[in-house]
């Protein structure tokens, strides 16, 4: 019985390893829509925004069926319900990134000097949302840590980047939707940094069974 549970709990985190890593193709496919100007890599971010709705209810699913017709050991328990909660935030990361890529169409290709720091703060957040999954099936703590720490670097680059485009309106006032279209695209950056930011203190959870907030 225990070899038929811990077959399940693998391939949870099949399941959970390839949701973070749709959220990480579509948050880079965003990112790279935004640099290049090509809509058409805008337009893909909606179908992986589906693909990462569809796991979400599979994964969803699983979790129940373990929670059901098994009897999970505390810490367990403890992994399935941080899963639960981690595909919420996942499912929410897919959402911001199609968010972004709806931005882009109304851009028209139009590209700046700014959009590279939004590229490496994109690039930041994708290294979050790798590691905090990769934290939860390694049971791995310390690398939790790190993700949560990296939060300050994405809030670093929100108000380097807001202060930028403050300028650039200040400058030429014919910018103003330019730049509170990317100021909005960089807010949505930020989102997805707090969504890792959760999904680290959830695989903490799983593996103490404390939490930031109980």
């Amino acid at each position: 019985m225990r070899s038929r549970f811990d077959e399940q709990l693998n391939t949870l985190n099949i399941e959970m390893i390839e949701m973070g890593a749709l959220c990480e193709e579509s948050i880079a496919l965003a990112s790279k829509a935004l640099t290049t100007g090509d809509v058409s890599l805008a337009e893909r971010v909606s179908v992986l925004s589906a693909d990462i709705d569809q796991k979400e209810r599979n994964i969803e699913s699983r979790c129940m069926k373990l929670l059901l017709q098994q009897q999970p050991v505390a810490r367990d328990l403890r992994q399935i319900s941080a899963a639960l909660k981690m595909i919420t935030d996942m499912e929410r990361i897919g959402d911001q990134a199609e968010d972004i890529a709806e931005i882009i169409n109304y851009l028209e290709g139009r590209t700046a000097e700014e959009t590279v720091n939004i590229r490496d703060m994109a690039a930041e957040t994708i290294s979050m949302v790798t590691d905090s999954v990769d934290a939860y099936v390694k049971k791995d703590t310390e690398l939790a840590k790190t993700v949560i720490g990296h939060d300050d670097k994405v809030d670093e680059y929100f108000d380097r980047i807001k202060g930028s485009l403050i300028k650039m309106i200040a400058e030429n006032p014919e910018n103003g939707e330019y730049a509170l279209d990317l100021l909005m695209i960089a807010k949505y950056f930020e989102r997805i940094g707090d969504h890792a930011t959760n999904i680290a203190e959830w695989v903490i959870f799983s593996v103490t069974g404390e939490h930031k907030n109980s």
